[in-house]
Order: structure tokens, then sequence, then C-alpha cells
């Protein structure tokens, strides 16, 4: 049954991603353009050149060379028609792929280098995803669009962007995370942004457990009360080779507490050495909430279609398994419950169905 599982046939069936950053999957096409508007120095500006670069410049294993790649992406993210762009393709770019309900984060706060304010930044991105969203259902696409704003956790404007994020609230932004080196940056710097947002009744996600490991999970759960847990592979280290689970383990299963599993950009960070290595294997068979997830499109050359390709060649998953991880996505995703039920009834198990069949 896996050997009928197609490339194409994955990209055709309905998809959810809830971990993927706005700055990390720009066409690299339309990176040249907006460059040459803001006269910003690319290392080429030849398109298919370009990607490649991203590409190799993130799979170098050098943590500088592939920060650069993300000081070329924000650089030409600076003005509110640049922003709108990148945010209408990316939800072009998503519903292409099968993608009927995402939520994409980005960091208003590196977008302020030419004067925008930050409900500015945030407005921008809002109506390009609209935009986005229109155009896809006129090609006879759907998809749902949320949006996550992120605060740095090396800043200290993490209280202004909760602000921010629960001001847009119903306009299109659901949720809150923090990102950034987890290492010296611990979630409990940030205690005032997540007691604020949990008086709100607002969402949020942290990013855990991808460079640091349990401490940086435990700190998400029991001291911010992270909803998510963006990334989270690593508690991976909390589960003995035969399978028992520790105390913390334990805990993120029994809760159902959302991992945002990111495979192939854990193996770019270092975080797991292959795809083979990945413990999205083990934490499916444990029955953790795993999702699939695509982080930074550009970067790692990917896509919600290649990352569900790979776990088929990898793991021998079917589209059981698929269908599996993508009403996991479902739901956990930042939305009311009625919206997520419709979705999941009337759009994903239907479309599973016929292939399960």
């Amino acid at each position: 049954m896996v050997a009928t599982i197609r490339y194409e046939d994955i990209v055709k069936v309905p998809k959810a991603l809830l971990h993927d950053h706005l700055d990390g999957g720009l066409r690299p096409a339309t990176i040249v353009d907006l460059a040459a508007e803001v006269g910003h120095e690319l290392p080429t500006t030849d398109p298919e050149a370009l990607g490649r670069w991203f590409a190799d410049a993130a799979d170098s294993g050098s943590l500088e060379r592939y920060l650069e790649t993300f000081a070329h992406t924000v650089a030409v993210m600076q003005t509110a028609p640049a922003l709108r762009r990148v945010a209408r393709e990316c939800a072009l770019d998503l519903a292409a792929d099968g993608v009927v309900y995402a939520e994409v984060r980005f960091a208003p706060e590196q977008h302020l280098e030419r004067d925008l304010s930050l409900d500015e930044v945030v407005e921008a991105v809002l109506a390009g995803f609209a935009e986005g969203a229109a155009q896809a259902v006129e090609a006879g696409l759907s998809i749902r669009v949320g949006t996550l704003l992120t605060a740095m956790r090396h800043a200290a404007r993490s209280q202004e962007i909760a602000e921010l994020a629960v001001r847009h609230r119903d306009v299109g932004v659901v949720g809150f995370d923090i990102a950034g080196a987890e290492a010296g940056f611990p979630p409990t710097r940030h205690l005032d942004a997540f007691e604020y947002l949990q008086r709100e009744n607002f969402h949020f996600t942290i990013h855990a457990g991808e460079a640091f490991g349990l401490p940086s999970i435990w700190q998400a759960i029991q001291w911010c009360g992270a909803d998510r847990l963006g990334h989270g592979v690593r508690i991976v280290d909390d589960i003995a080779p035969d399978g028992s689970l520790g105390r913390l383990a334990a805990y993120v299963r029994d809760k159902r507490i959302p991992l945002e599993l990111c495979p192939s950009s854990n193996v770019q960070t270092g975080a797991v050495a292959s795809i083979a290595d990945h413990p999205i294997g083990l934490l499916r068979d444990l029955r953790f909430r795993a999702t699939v997830n695509t982080d930074n499109r550009l970067m790692s050359g990917t896509s919600m279609s290649r990352e569900m390709s790979l776990l088929v060649e990898t793991f021998g998953y079917g589209w059981k398994e698929l269908q599996w991880f993508t009403i996991n996505a479902m739901k956990s995703a930042f939305i009311p419950f009625d919206e997520r039920l419709r979705i999941i009834d009337e759009v994903i198990k239907p479309a599973y169905a016929k292939l399960l069949a």
C-alpha cells in the first residue's frame, strides 16, 4: 500500500500546518525583486542560484551562516507593500501544496527599519494573507491562515508584542510565540507576557526543546503555561530505551500537549542526526500529540508535502498515519473548536476516507 503513495498524491491531500515562519518561506524570485527595490545586496541575483544558496547556507552546520540567511529575508520585508506581497505569496504557496489550514508566525519587531509601526506591520501581513486566501479560492483551492505574533526571547518587547497580538485577535491573529536562541534566554524571562496572555484567555506556543533540552520544555509548560511546544523534539531525552516515560514526558503525553515537530529543520539545526533518527516515529508509537511542520520552507528547501513524503519513505507510513498527523495538527490549532471540527469533518476526513477505501 505504501508503494502507491506518490508525491503528487500527497500534494493533493488536505494538510494542516502549525509551525511555519513567514521570513523563512519567501520565494527566491521575490527576494531578488524586493532587494532591488531597497538596494539590499544579495549573494546572487539569479533566483535559482539564490534558492540553492539559502539551502546550502542552512545545511552548512554553521550557525552564523544559517542566521545570515534570515538577515537577507528580513532585510527585504521592511515596507508595507513588501510584507503584503510576502504574506500573499505565502498563502498561495501553501494552498498550492494542499495546506487547508496554516498558522504562520513572524516577529513584528524585526520589521521596523523603515519607520513602520508595529500595528502597521501586522496590518500589512494580515492583508496579504487575506488576499492570498481569496486568490487561492479563485484558483479552486482553499486555505485558512491564522497568524502568530512572535517576540524574540533575547529582546525585551514580549509584553508589547503580547498586547499587540491581543489587539489584533479578532482580525486574524490567533496566537503568540517566543523564538530565538534558547540557551541563556529562558522563557521565564517573559513571564509577565505569558501571565497577561492567560488573563486575556489567549493562546500561545513557545519554542522549546529544540536546542536546549528538557529544562526549556519544563519551564515552557510548568512556569509559562504554554498551550503547545514549538519543536519539543528533545522530549525524547525523558524517554528510556525501553519506551518508559519520565515524569515530564508522561505529563506532556497525558496532557495532550502538542509537539510542533519539524523533521527537516531538526536535522539542519543538529537536534537530530537524520530523518531516520528523528523521534517522530517513537513519539507517534507512544501516542504523543505529534504534528508535522515545515519551520522554514526556503532554508530547508521543503514543503508540507515533502515532509510527509520523507516520513512515508523513512518510516513506511501510509495514508492512515498521514491522516493521524493531520488531524492532530487540526485538533491543536488556535482557532475556535467549531471551526477546527468543521475542517476535520468536512475537509480532512472525507479526503482521506477516499484514499483509505
